[in-house]
């Protein structure tokens, strides 16, 4: 019962504004910060080499420092940033449900928590593959990726 009472969409919303404008605050004061979020949920463009993605657990925590930090934005529901990965430093764009997102951190300070979870996503070669139950899906998984922006009416 509590389970599914956290799980509901009218929840979801609130934690969702919630962790965005936790996010949004900590831009707006150039602070950098640490996320931990759930594997299954990310996305990787271009892909992650084998060796670096399974190298993750099932959760994962990202320190967004400096080029990193500066890449970070929040866009229609998704957070996104760039880093490097592995010992070359392999470049990818991250993208994520913001409700994938599980604790937000300041220094060693937990300043927001989520036990909501977003839509279910599917691991498939370091890319997330969205169940196609419908056209806000669909539109959701295109818009998933910044360079597909263009194909929107102005």
């Amino acid at each position: 019962m509590i389970n599914s009472l956290f799980q509901r969409n009218e929840y979801k919303a609130i934690v969702a504004n919630y962790l965005e404008e936790s996010i949004d605050f900590l831009f707006e004061k150039n602070q950098e910060f640490a996320i931990a979020c759930t594997t299954k949920h990310l996305n990787f463009d271009p892909p992650l080499p084998s060796n670096i993605l399974e190298s993750f657990g099932e959760n994962v925590l990202f320190m967004l420092v400096g080029y990193t930090y500066e890449t970070a934005r929040i866009e229609d529901g998704f957070f996104y940033f760039e880093a490097g990965f592995g010992e070359n430093n392999f470049g990818s764009v991250v993208s994520m449900p913001i409700l994938a997102i599980k604790q937000i951190y300041v220094g060693d300070q937990i300043i927001a928590i989520n036990i909501a979870e977003p839509e279910d996503h599917i691991m498939d070669s370091g890319k997330n593959q969205q169940e196609d139950s419908g056209a806000s899906k669909s539109m959701e998984a295109l818009l998933s990726n910044p360079k597909n922006k263009r194909f929107l009416k102005k």
